[in-house]
């Protein structure tokens, strides 16, 4: 075992995050070769790496994506199902280990869960897994019986040999069936959508029991024998140090053990309980050194935006088609707008947390994780052992949106605080406090956009340029960036048809710039990533343009998407069951937005009122989509559900400011989210055919929220809103 493990040590898929396809089902992956971590019941045998068969005819589903509530794990489980021809009645699943993955050459393909990945990147490799399994168990029957395989039918897991009317099962042939060689995966025939029985059914959830009865086990509920807890406080300024530390009064407090360095910039306390060693953090001198960040402030960063918007040295041209320049000079009417956006935290319900135990030759960690692969890499380099050595536990996290993806600093940290009590499990927990003011924000920017018009009030030209934080930059801290082209930070607004992030508009003048200024404040995903910021930038500049001629907002959207069939049809679908242009009760407004990202079309309508005090009620959202095929429609619904809550909380009151080099928001008491009271009411329309590539939900629906939201306000109020969130604006 060890030996297979050491032949893929660090591989470049894992360093790098490349989408391993490289599909290989192992010959000898019989009973007697399952890897570690694979929990067999008597009698269950492992078909290829997505199927093991049980006696009882239950099948087991291995699961290698992330499960944090957006429901992948059941939809993979269908996926798998649907192809495989079993009951859904009789369907179980258990994760993969990133370890397991590594040492069977990368079989389950990439586990990194963010950017709507789950089903749109694994749906193909799962199905043929499904596929593959079912080849081979009808092969077993057929051989059984020396009759052609062809001749077999299945349905819910019962084979069928009609003419001689025999039967049998998959729990009866999976033995012989795992004996056998799997199929040259290219040659299998995939169902087609037509011929889905489970795929595309609102099936409940496989992963809501335990939620709801309480037995579920997080990362942060875990207990080991000999368990201590570390609570961990980072200089309060991104990049300072931790020049010098006193820790005999904390060393005095209740339960604690002791009191460590965290790198050069942390110190943790380490106790018998976790509320012992977080009530002791405070009892530490420290002394930092906040390092040149620790004079930055809004004022100071809004600066440098601004200057990357009016700079004449632009760093990336993105598009330019045309003559943009000229075509606004000449252009008969001219509108001109610049938005900013906050940055933003994530917010997850369970702050990051890790345990981990390390030996001289040995870590293992106990980790809630979006990448299990990424963190398995941390763990190895922080710990100085081999992959081989390292080993972790997956759990569920309660909540991810991206702050657990691709980064894995709180592991880090972890294996550090463990190597100073080498062979002693120590759970560590982030306060809330430290959770908000130390984690990966979305990206701060500003978007100046220019629109010239003819003397038809037709959209001639369009020139947008982008001044913000570069999410890549920040991960490569070393690379040499200058002139780099970060498409990443301009999702949303490609040209290609075939882009999954495509602008649905077409002006036959456009130009695209992208000026790259980075902070102190370190950047990451956020649920959608840079599209929600694109979103709100691009559709309330539409909208302020249309106002500007007296166009109507839908007839003027509509002038500009001829070229996208697909999108004006999502966008009139979500104009006429939102009601467009029928009459509302009075103090009630109407806005929308369509934007295109992560392979899906989507739209929304939404109706909102002002109170008198200013405070915004948002009523109705109806929020069409269409993402090519649809897995689960309820899980769809859910998703669309949480999107808006999550777009919400951020339109109205979401935004981490800087104060002093360091984050101001603490808790949710100052970083406001949208609570059960508040929730409108929410139709989602599902206009996907079963057509084209594969479309994600969870990410992109939340992009058009916020735009819809502000741009019924603007009417509300008669003028248009730059700048986000709402709670900054003077609405009465």
């Amino acid at each position: 075992m060890d030996n297979l493990r050491r032949q893929f040590m660090i591989s470049t898929a894992i360093a790098g995050g490349g989408f391993a396809l490289g599909f290989q089902l192992p010959a000898n992956a019989g009973p007697g070769n399952t890897q570690a971590g694979t929990a067999l019941l008597p009698g269950g045998v492992e078909i290829d790496a997505w199927v093991v068969v049980n006696e009882d005819d239950t099948c087991v589903v291995r699961i290698a994506r992330t499960e944090m509530g957006q429901g992948t794990l059941t939809g993979l489980a269908q996926l798998v199902a649907d192809e495989l021809d079993c009951d859904w009645k009789n369907i179980r699943t258990e994760k993969v280990s990133p370890q397991e993955n590594l040492a069977r050459k990368n079989v389950w393909g990439q586990m990194l869960t963010v950017g709507s990945f789950g089903i749109r990147l694994s749906q193909d490799m799962v199905r043929r897994g499904g596929a593959a399994a079912r080849s081979m168990l009808l092969q077993a029957a057929a051989n059984e019986w020396h009759v052609p395989v062809n001749e077999l039918t299945v349905d819910k897991g019962v084979i069928q040999h009609i003419p001689t009317k025999r039967k049998t099962t998959y729990g009866k042939v999976a033995t012989a069936a795992s004996k056998l060689s799997p199929p040259d995966l290219k040659s299998l025939t995939l169902k087609d959508p037509k011929e889905w029985k489970i795929i595309g059914k609102p099936l409940k959830r496989l992963d809501t029991a335990d939620k709801l009865n309480g037995s579920k086990v997080y990362g942060i509920d875990v207990k080991l024998p000999g368990m201590l807890n570390a609570a961990i406080i980072a200089c309060p300024v991104f990049g300072g140090k931790l020049v010098k530390l006193d820790a005999a009064e904390a060393l005095k407090k209740p339960g604690v053990k002791k009191v460590v360095r965290v790198g050069d910039y942390a110190y943790a306390v380490i106790a018998d309980t976790w509320w012992h060693a977080k009530s002791a953090l405070s009892a530490v001198s420290v002394t930092w050194d906040e390092g040149p960040a620790a004079n930055a402030s809004e004022a100071t960063i809004a600066a440098t935006l601004r200057e990357g918007l009016e700079t004449q040295d632009v760093s990336y041209v993105f598009r330019n088609e045309g003559k943009t320049l000229d075509a606004i000079a000449g252009a008969a009417k001219k509108v001109e707008a610049t938005y900013t956006t906050p940055f933003l935290a994530h917010a997850t319900m369970e702050p990051m947390n890790c345990t981990a135990l390390v030996t001289a030759d040995r870590a293992e960690a106990w980790v809630p994780t979006q990448d299990p692969e990424g963190a398995l890499l941390a763990m190895s380099k922080q710990s100085g052992l081999p992959i081989a050595k390292c080993f972790l536990n997956r759990y569920d996290p309660g909540g991810g949106f991206g702050r657990r993806g691709r980064v894995s600093d709180y592991v880090i940290q972890a294996i550090d605080i463990a190597q100073q009590m080498p062979g002693i499990p120590i759970k560590m927990i982030w306060t809330r406090e430290e959770d908000m003011t130390h984690g990966q924000y979305r990206p701060i920017s500003q978007c100046k956009l220019t629109a010239g018009l003819d003397s038809k009030n037709q959209l001639t030209a369009l020139h947008i340029r982008l001044s913000g934080q570069s999410i890549y930059a920040w991960r490569n801290p070393t690379a040499n960036l200058v002139g780099y082209k970060d498409d990443f930070q301009l999702e949303g607004w490609f040209k290609e048809a075939t882009s999954p992030e495509q602008m649905c508009y077409t002006v036959p003048n456009t130009l695209i710039e992208y000026a790259m200024r980075n902070t102190h404040v370190p950047v990451g995903t956020w649920r959608g990533v840079n599209i929600p910021q694109n979103a709100f930038y691009l559709e309330c500049f539409i909208e302020e343009v249309a106002r500007s001629v007296g166009m109507d907002s839908l007839d003027f959207r509509r002038s500009l998407m001829a070229d996208h069939p697909r999108q004006l049809a999502v966008l009139n679908l979500a104009a006429q069951k939102g009601g467009w242009g029928s009459p509302l009760p009075q103090g009630v407004y109407r806005g929308m937005a369509q934007f295109m990202s992560y392979g899906t079309y989507s739209a929304a309508t939404v109706e909102v009122s002002l109170a008198q005090d200013g405070a915004v009620k948002v009523h109705r959202v109806v929020l069409a989509l269409d993402s090519g095929y649809v897995v689960n429609p309820g899980q769809v619904e859910a998703q669309v559900q949480g999107s808006i809550v999550y777009g919400l909380s951020a339109a109205l009151w979401g935004e981490c400011t800087v104060e002093k080099g360091r984050i101001v928001q603490t808790n949710f008491d100052n970083y406001r989210v949208l609570r059960l009271a508040e929730m409108p009411k929410v139709e989602t329309i599902i206009a996907s055919a079963g057509v084209g590539p594969w479309g994600g939900i969870g990410e992109p629906t939340i992009a058009v929220v916020a735009p819809a939201v502000v741009n019924a306000i603007t009417l509300a109020i008669k003028r248009p809103i730059h700048n986000l969130p709402l709670k900054n604006e003077r609405l009465i």
